[in-house]
């Protein structure tokens, strides 16, 4: 585990395993989301509908959109 210090100017550094882990470097825009005491940092998606694209497969089961399309 590695550890970060705040410089006076607001800034941090990612270690090289960081970096190396999400895929950035310099220039690269970073998501900062804070969940109570929690904060995560992921890579900014170049396109939304790439990163989210499938996501929800698992919520119906195969045969529920035949269903549906049956039922209009």
């Amino acid at each position: 585990m590695s550890s970060l210090k705040l410089s006076s100017k607001n800034q941090i550094v990612l270690p090289r395993e960081a970096r190396e882990a999400m895929h950035v470097k310099g220039g690269d825009e970073l998501l900062v989301v804070v969940k109570g005491a929690v904060t995560l940092l992921m890579p900014k998606p170049k396109r939304y509908a790439d990163a989210l694209g499938g996501k929800s497969k698992a919520l119906y089961p195969k045969t529920y959109l035949k269903r549906e399309r049956r039922s209009w």
